[in-house]
């Protein structure tokens, strides 16, 4: 049954985060980027990674899943690379640290990545997309997950969904693809299961090895559906092996015999724009990309096609002036843990 939607403003959200985070021992700057970064994935319409999330986030707080307290620190360096220790601190602020760091390595050298271990939850992971754009970088992250998915052709999950971001920088809106190697991420099957609706397209197994577009049934077992069946299994597989090797960090089948999912595997790499000196050389070539994809007939009258991070611009600007729809349910579940 759909939860009812109640309309809040950023700047509501962001305060009523911000208490909820001080109650819980955070330090106020903190405080303040969690509230920030959690009412942003909601003003872009990813409710899901965004006010969504904090209950949960609160959860792995109260159950020392989190240290509060920690944050990401180098542990090794290879020039334009380095290899960082999370620590088991808050995803998001270990996350906003070393994309911060691989731009400054990129500003340096050109290049530069940063690979995280012993991290947590990042939320939404296009976050760090537009963070590192809105810095004059191009950018590629990924992260491993808890297998939430079966390898092509088995019955239990073994692969993370892996979520993967590239973003670049564009003067009339960044482009930043975030998606996760399953069909839908988790959290956007539970967004559905919160709106009550079914989702477009199968996104998993229900527990009679049947695809299934009913969150409920899939949420059950937690087996997504990998993108590209056979391919985005492969993919998968790979990202987790990259995030693994390069971070010296926890794996999927690691994190799998966790309690929880903790301890996760990362990867931050910045490409500086400014290194080409031909700034409005690579805008045309966008533009070029852009206008001869957009100038398509669409299948059904009145659709579009997008670039990626076009529909989030919009979200955004549409969600400033109208105020931001949330589920009833997890909002009223908010205000109580901030009381």
């Amino acid at each position: 049954m759909a939860s009812d939607l109640t309309q809040i403003t950023f700047d509501h959200m962001q305060e009523v985060l911000r208490k909820l985070f001080l109650k819980y021992g955070f330090a106020p700057g903190k405080a303040d980027l969690l509230a920030k970064i959690h009412s942003e994935s909601t003003l872009d319409g990813v409710n899901s990674h965004g006010i969504n999330r904090v209950p949960l986030f609160i959860t792995y707080v109260e159950k020392g899943y989190i240290d509060i307290n920690a944050e990401a620190e180098k542990v090794e360096s290879f020039g334009s690379i380095e290899r960082w220790d999370g620590q088991l601190g808050p995803g998001i602020i270990n996350a906003i640290k070393c994309t911060d760091r691989a731009v400054e390595l990129a500003k340096t050298h050109g290049m530069g990545l940063v690979a995280l271990r012993n991290t947590n939850h990042w939320m939404r992971g296009g976050t760090y997309g537009w963070h590192a754009a809105d810095q004059g970088c191009i950018s590629i992250m990924f992260t491993n997950t808890q297998p939430n998915m079966p390898p092509w052709g088995g019955k239990e999950s073994r692969l993370g969904n892996n979520p993967f971001i590239v973003s670049i920088p564009r003067e009339e809106g960044h482009v930043v693809l975030d998606m996760a190697i399953s069909q839908f991420a988790f959290g956007k099957i539970n967004d559905y299961r919160l709106k009550g609706k079914k989702l477009p397209f199968p996104g998993g197994y229900d527990d009679k090895d049947q695809l299934s577009t009913d969150p409920e049934k899939i949420l059950l077992k937690e087996r997504g559906l990998p993108i590209g069946y056979w391919k985005g299994s492969a993919l998968s597989m790979i990202l987790d092996m990259l995030a693994t090797l390069l971070s010296a960090g926890n794996s999927t089948s690691k994190i799998s015999g966790k309690d929880r999912e903790v301890g996760i595997s990362q990867v931050y790499l910045c490409i500086s724009q400014e290194l080409f000196h031909d700034k409005g050389l690579q805008e045309r070539l966008l533009q070029e990309i852009i206008d001869y994809t957009h100038d398509v007939e669409p299948i059904n009258e009145g659709d579009k096609v997008y670039y990626p991070g076009e529909r989030t611009l919009q979200t955004r600007t549409k969600n400033k002036k109208e105020g931001m729809p949330v589920s009833h349910e997890v909002w009223t579940k908010v205000i109580e843990l901030a009381s």
